[in-house]
């Protein structure tokens, strides 16, 4: 991630207004400050904004609460790159525009992808602990909700996959059409037809309005982050495209090679450095999740083998893959 802190909205305040859930409550539990919405937009770090999620589902004990969530959701509840969203002239061009701007609100970034089959966004999280399953959730049904809003249509989406998935519930096969299902990473994808439908939101003026103070927003982050903290963040989207090069990474960040390697080396650090820490970290996430295979791991962290992998992994712990699943070895720092 650009940053380690990320914004929670005061629009927080109306939605769960609307849901009947007690916002002094879920911060109570959070054990986070209860004047935190007090002053404008909240700051929190990626563990506190977890946190705030975790209590959220606790507190409302509802199996169901991102699909209540996901119809409770109104323009007026957003914060501005969501509501530049609806500006766009259809679901695909929203979905580029929130994935430029989403740093700014929330620990997660988006790649987006357009091919045969459609749209699809899928969720990469930060190392470290999973993201809570609520969270997870609440993003996929944003995606419908946001759909639905711009085209004034009850839009679909043709694949829904979480890497844990919940357990199947008709409120939720409801809203999304269909089940959620397993896979290998948090994403959902919308029909060809669908994603280029017209937004009847859609307003260029208001997109001009907004876009300059979210570049603005998004360079202080930006400017803020070490160069290890960028090379981190391009590394969680281009591995798991199978792309690990200083070429590729210098070039999502629209650098040379030879400046990035400088950059880095005045933090002490090297791109080598940056990219075995950041493959451990991962690699201890994803074990952690069982449903992935080695192999999949492997290639998650674009190993070009599983063998590779193996040597990786017992060179940063001294263990197998599978002795560190056993082992209960997979805490991250």
């Amino acid at each position: 991630m650009a940053s380690e802190r990320f914004t929670l909205d005061p629009g927080t305040r109306a939605l769960l207004h609307d849901l009947g859930i007690s916002l002094a409550r879920v911060l109570r539990r959070a054990q986070l400050p209860a004047g935190v919405f007090a002053h404008g937009p909240v700051t929190m770090t990626t563990e506190e904004y977890y946190r705030f999620w975790v209590a959220l589902d606790a507190e409302a004990a509802d199996p169901d609460l991102a699909v209540r969530i996901g119809r409770a959701l109104s323009v007026e509840a957003f914060n501005p790159p969501i509501f530049a969203a609806l500006c766009s002239a259809n679901l695909r061009t929203a979905a580029e525009r929130i994935a430029a701007f989403k740093p700014l609100i929330g620990p997660v970034s988006l790649g987006v992808a357009v091919d045969h089959i459609g749209l699809t966004i899928a969720f990469h999280w930060p190392g470290g602990p999973t993201p809570p399953p609520l969270l997870v959730t609440t993003e996929l049904a944003f995606w419908a909700a946001l759909a639905r809003m711009g085209t004034r249509r009850e839009v679909t989406p043709t694949r829904v996959a979480m890497r844990q998935a919940p357990q199947p519930s008709p409120a939720t096969t409801s809203y999304f059409g269909m089940q959620i299902r397993e896979g290998k990473a948090d994403a959902v994808t919308f029909s060809a037809e669908d994603a280029s439908l017209p937004f009847l939101t859609e307003d260029e003026s208001m997109w001009n309005f907004f876009a300059p103070e979210l570049r603005r927003r998004l360079s202080e982050l930006e400017a803020s982050a070490t160069t290890a903290d960028r090379v981190r963040a391009a590394l969680h989207e281009c591995l798991p495209a199978g792309e690990s090069s200083i070429n590729t990474v210098a070039g999502q960040l629209m650098l040379s090679p030879r400046t990035l390697q400088r950059q880095l080396q005045a933090e002490d650090t090297s791109y080598q450095a940056v990219l075995s820490d950041t493959r451990e970290k991962l690699a201890r996430r994803y074990l952690a999740d069982r449903s992935l295979t080695t192999s999949q791991v492997a290639y998650l962290l674009a190993y070009d083998d599983t063998n590779s992998f193996y040597r990786a992994f017992r060179r940063w712990t001294g263990l197998t893959p599978e002795a560190a699943r056993t082992g209960g070895h997979l805490t991250t720092t």
